[in-house]
């Protein structure tokens, strides 16, 4: 059997199974709130999987290493900034998230925060929807790029039929079971993403000692060979610019502390605090073996093709998998990058369906009275028109560099929302005028920063939760407290 058709094999297996799993838990979705978080019976290990794959997407196993490849040790910031962000959020915040939607009866991040601030909760909630998916039609874009760019790379398919068959592949399971189909897919594709990351780069630092003729035999030498700019964790630049490139790259750091709604929405999943705490343990676990695997699938892939060996460097991922393991294996390992784009994209998708029934068709449309029954027709056929906006939407788009688009949306929706996660846990005084105004000019702000080119002055996405922070606290000292009882 050649090497192709051994690939293509694993592909269409892969995928089949993938596809039968979601189809087979979709059957449990009942409700639109089993639809919109599993029915709150999440285990805790699955819901923790579910959070890595869904946090991961194509930027862990393509944009990450590709960012590795291209500038060498001053990436070691973006990871730390990541790892760190996610230790923050899973020992601070997940079991307080956790407990509060409980209490609220909150089926979204954007549900539990107009709950939480009921004198605008109106205001709140139809802003919110409709920022989650404004920025979710970028976010879901990268999926479908990075899918076709591992198509692309793996069997020569052209990138924009490569992004076509992506979504034809994440539509129909993501549509029919909702979440309780897509935290049993995520499961199953983390493990193989983890997988991939924790051994890759094992066999990696060995082939390469022991192959002659690469650019480097080790990493060091790699790193080295590259020039100073790769050599140097501060990429070379020294005074003022090391400080920007530290600070552009470690600013990663602030949309991962609870302003995501898509990984919030596994906190808020999960059965009880038992299992709150089993999903902590396993996904402080994943995220160390990941963030330390997809570095040096980078660095790995300096030494085996040059620093200006690839012309996409985000392609690094797969182009190592099939220099380091026989076809069908490296085949299994390249799905884990396809795994990462379709555990993302799907659970957007869902997301952003389910921010659109909740919190607009369901309030402002029925007036509240939905029946659980219609609600899930209702969120499946949102679905399916949202992920064909999306895919429509890919095209248009001014850049397919996948990091670029990934830190447009965490700056915009994710920094702006972590703040108001974290002050509405932490501080009783902040009130709803102060989140509606981070939400408004948090938005905002990233939109003007990076249409007037700004980044180049200063990193927008860490300027974009500072002045998200300020707008919530001046807002809300300048403000009378909301009224009591408007709050759940």
């Amino acid at each position: 059997m050649s090497a192709t058709t051994q690939m293509v094999a694993v592909f269409v297996l892969y995928m089949l199974a993938l596809v039968g799993l979601g189809l087979y838990q979709g059957r449990k979705a009942r409700t639109d709130e089993d639809f919109a978080i599993g029915g709150r019976k999440v285990p805790g290990f699955i819901a923790a999987m579910s959070e890595r794959a869904t946090g991961e997407s194509a930027w862990c196993l393509l944009a990450f290493p590709g960012i590795a490849y291209a500038t060498g040790a001053s990436s070691i910031w973006v990871a730390v900034g990541l790892v760190l962000g996610y230790f923050i959020a899973w020992i601070f915040i997940a079991l307080r998230l956790r407990d509060e939607a409980e209490r609220c009866e909150a089926v979204s991040l954007i549900d539990w925060i107009a709950k939480r601030h009921g004198a605008l909760g109106k205001a709140i909630r139809l802003l919110g929807s409709l920022l989650v998916a404004f920025f979710f039609f970028f976010y879901v874009g990268a999926q479908f790029i990075g899918g076709g760019k591992t198509f692309n790379s793996v069997f020569g398919i052209d990138p924009n039929l490569g992004i076509i068959l992506t979504a034809l592949i994440i539509i129909p399971y993501s549509t029919y079971g909702g979440f309780q189909s897509v935290v049993y897919t995520d499961t199953m594709q983390a493990l193989l993403m983890v997988t991939a990351l924790g051994l890759a780069p094992l066999v990696g630092l060995f082939y390469i000692a022991r192959t002659p003729g690469l650019f480097a035999n080790s990493v060091v030498e790699a790193l080295t060979k590259a020039g100073p700019s790769y050599a140097s964790i501060t990429g070379g630049l020294t005074g003022f610019a090391a400080a920007m490139l530290i600070i552009s790259n470690f600013s990663w750091f602030f949309g991962c502390l609870g302003g995501q709604p898509q990984l919030s929405a596994r906190f808020m999943s999960i059965k009880d605090r038992r299992e709150a705490v089993i999903g902590r343990n396993a996904a402080l676990i994943w995220i160390l073996i990941a963030y330390a695997g997809a570095i040096l699938i980078g660095w790995l892939g300096i030494a085996i093709f040059g620093p200006q060996g690839l012309a996409d460097a985000e392609q690094v991922m797969p182009s190592v998998m099939m220099k380091l393991f026989p076809p069908a294996l490296a085949a299994l390992f390249i799905v884990a990058a396809v795994a990462a784009m379709l555990s993302t994209a799907d659970s957007l998708l869902i997301l952003s369906s389910t921010e659109v029934t909740e919190d607009i068709i369901k309030p402002f449309i029925f007036k509240g009275h939905l029946p659980p029954e219609k609600g899930l027709k209702i969120a499946r056929a949102i679905n399916i028109v949202l992920a064909a906006v999306a895919l429509g939407a890919v095209f248009m788009l001014p850049t397919k560099f996948i990091y670029s688009i990934v830190q447009f949306v965490w700056s915009g929706l994710g920094n702006p929302l972590s703040v108001i996660v974290i002050l509405t846990l932490f501080w009783k005084r902040f009130n709803s005028k102060g989140a509606l105004a981070t939400m408004v000019l948090g938005m905002l702000f990233t939109i003007v920063w990076t249409v007037m080119g700004m980044d180049k002055v200063f990193p927008g996405a860490a300027l974009s939760f500072f002045f998200s922070l300020a707008v919530a606290i001046i807002v809300t000292l300048a403000t009378k407290p909301d009224a009591p009882g408007l709050t759940c």
